[in-house]
């Protein structure tokens, strides 16, 4: 099988990876790729989704994973079908699930999937008029894609239409500002659940945590995320039961009924409040750190579970997951996430201990190549030390061990990746 994955961060090495042990995987290019990714395939320099189109017809390429959400919201998997191309991933008015927060909030109304109370506008008169029955903290969030940064927690009422006025002036989001939701704070503890659906049929993948939060204690300013893992302790059968019943049919049914049945990645950000879960967003493409936790537990071949769902077949498809545990932590640039940092080089130390070479690996995400070689720290978060273990201490332990193995100017990670499973 030959496939294409698009896109360049640590979500898309980690699928490489996976697909590099697949022995049904006999070719791997990456659109456009990290300096990284070379070692598990072939970087494309190629920008316009046509022309990769076209390259993927020339190539006979079997299968194409598309890894971020702008792709996916811009129609790369309409393109690539309009052409009979395999493709993972949803159609562009699917997408809109991610693409518009106001789309989603509403969808979830429509179906009665539980989330927060919210109201969608372009008024600033209005909103603040909902914040004033909202008890504090107060969630607003910028209706278009924001690179994950579009949702502000205000602490108070007036902080609260502070954020509404910087969205709706176009100061904060641009465009993706230009409407907005605000809605009720909800109080409990959140999660990633993913599932992995082929328009009628869907695999449930263990449960994560992400860590948003730059430094320990979930203290300091919202990041892309600086560490992972999974599966959490903190989901039990009966949450599980509750998302099926209440959330993932209900989706896959509503956008079926609605037109757009949904392939991919449902990405659900769940808060779950005193046993009940939430949802707060949905997504449609893996998170990312947590597809890198979640990649090395999958059992079964990748190529599998991702051609299945793209062809509408998870129905005939045996997806396995290995009963371990991985804990992902996430090296970032000096600078991150406030600004950009010099290029730093990376050097990895020779691993000697069998145990750690055997139960932990890399992925590499912000990262480039120089004309001999070398790899240069060039983004925010540079890489991911992932540990896997049959507990999560041992695989946090692995993951922190592999951590200390790699050295660039000015590398940041957080200490506590995975605190509320240990302490729980």
């Amino acid at each position: 099988m030959k496939v294409l994955i698009v896109g360049s961060g640590g979500r898309e090495y980690s699928i490489g990876l996976a697909l590099k042990r697949d022995e049904a995987v006999e070719k791997i290019w990456f659109s456009p790729g990290n300096g990284a990714t070379d070692q598990l395939g072939e970087n494309l320099s190629i920008t316009d989704y046509r022309d990769l189109a076209d390259f993927a017809q020339r190539e006979g390429v079997d299968l194409t994973i598309v890894g971020p959400e702008a792709p996916l919201v811009d129609g790369i998997v309409d393109l690539f079908k309009e052409k009979g191309l395999t493709i993972f991933g949803p159609s562009a008015q699917a997408a809109q699930l991610e693409g518009s927060k106001i789309f989603m909030k509403n969808f979830l109304a429509r179906h009665g999937i539980p989330t927060a109370r919210y109201i969608e506008t372009g008024s600033l008169q209005e909103a603040t008029q909902f914040i004033e029955t909202l008890e504090a903290p107060i969630v607003v969030k910028a209706d278009g894609l924001c690179a994950g940064k579009g949702v502000i927690i205000a602490p108070t009422r007036e902080e609260a239409v502070q954020a509404a006025q910087g969205m709706l002036s176009g100061e904060s989001f641009g465009e993706a500002g230009s409407k907005i939701v605000v809605e009720e704070f909800l109080d409990g503890y959140e999660l990633s659940v993913f599932a992995v659906c082929d328009g009628k049929d869907y695999v449930v993948l263990p449960a994560a945590q992400d860590h948003k939060r730059l430094l320990n204690n979930d203290k300091g300013p919202n990041t892309g995320g600086m560490g992972a893992y999974a599966p959490t302790p903190l989901v039990n059968e009966e949450i599980y039961r509750k998302l099926d019943e209440r959330v993932i049919r209900p989706t896959l049914k509503g956008m079926e009924a609605e037109g757009m049945p949904f392939t991919g990645v449902l990405f659900m950000g769940v808060m779950v409040v005193k046993g009940e879960p939430y949802i707060l967003e949905y997504n449609v493409r893996f998170g990312d750190p947590e597809c890198e936790v979640l990649m090395p537990l999958l059992k079964s071949p990748a190529s599998e579970l991702f051609y299945k769902a793209a062809t509408g077949r998870l129905a005939e498809a045996k997806i396995e997951f290995h009963d371990r545990y991985a804990v992902g932590v996430v090296m970032a640039s000096k600078n991150y996430p406030y600004g950009s940092s010099e290029p730093a080089e990376i050097i990895v130390d020779e691993i000697h201990h069998e145990e750690l070479a055997a139960n932990s690996h890399i992925s590499y995400a912000g990262v480039s190549r120089d004309e001999e070689g070398r790899l240069y720290a060039t983004g925010g978060r540079v890489l991911i030390c992932v540990g896997l273990g049959e507990s999560i201490r041992e695989a946090r332990d692995r993951a922190y061990m592999l951590v200390g193995q790699v050295h660039f100017v000015g590398k940041q990670c957080r200490t506590d990746i995975a605190w509320q499973a240990l302490e729980a």
